[in-house]
């Protein structure tokens, strides 16, 4: 059976990560979480004071970060590691979700970004999910899904999430923390979030994540089958 590549771009917090996830456990295929490698390059930024509003030294910055996956047993997933050190929870702080989506507006550490990611998926056999993942990274992915949710249930989500780690946070600080990665991911100049021509809506508002896994493995499916031996 031949391999592709799976693409799932989309908003914050509409479930693109756990549906991922899910679709490379059930085919057997490498999951690539890309918005960690940009949390992962804010993190490092942060911690070495790195102004990403200056390019030469962003430049300079990215020819010291070693960015790659290390599978979790205990998760059944792939744990982002900087330059050798698992951050897979650090990068997940409210902090660093407050300003990776400037970081990742930046031309060079998208550059630097995209260029890891087509490497990983020169074999095929990826689901990778992001921003810009099915209109540049892999414009030629046999499967695009564009997965999308209504705002009010996006921010339901990710304050249940951030509750968990975080019980002093607001509703009213995640709700304006994702409408300003909303509006810096669909206005940045390069690469911004918009959908493919060729991609497939997946609206979960309404869905269990049984549901939506279903359809997805049903497209899936469908592309997988229709590629010749």
């Amino acid at each position: 059976m031949k391999k592709i590549i799976i693409t799932l771009d989309g908003f914050s917090s509409c479930g693109k990560s756990t549906l991922a996830k899910q679709l490379a456990r059930e085919l057997n295929y490498v999951f690539i979480d890309s918005g960690a490698m940009y949390r992962a390059i804010t993190l490092y930024f942060m911690r070495n004071r790195i102004d990403w509003n200056q390019d030469d030294v962003v430049q300079g910055a990215l020819q010291d970060i070693s960015l790659d996956f290390d599978y979790n047993d205990a998760t059944g997933t792939s744990d982002i590691l900087l330059n050798d050190e698992n951050v897979e929870l650090l990068i997940r702080d409210m902090l660093v979700s407050e300003h990776v989506s400037e970081v990742a507006a930046n031309r060079w550490v998208r550059e630097f970004a995209v260029d890891q990611q087509q490497k990983m998926g020169e074999k095929k056999g990826i689901v990778m999910d992001g921003r810009d993942i099915g209109t540049t990274v892999f414009p030629n992915a046999e499967l695009k899904i564009f997965v999308t949710a209504d705002p009010a249930v996006r921010v339901e989500r990710r304050y249940k999430e951030m509750f968990a780690k975080n019980p002093k946070i607001t509703i009213e600080e995640v709700k304006d923390n994702l409408e300003m990665r909303d509006y810096i991911d669909s206005n940045r100049e390069f690469s911004p979030l918009r959908k493919a021509e060729d991609a497939v809506i997946l609206d979960n508002t309404h869905l269990t994540r049984e549901e939506q896994l279903a359809l997805a493995l049903s497209w899936a499916k469908e592309r997988i089958y229709l590629i010749p031996e």
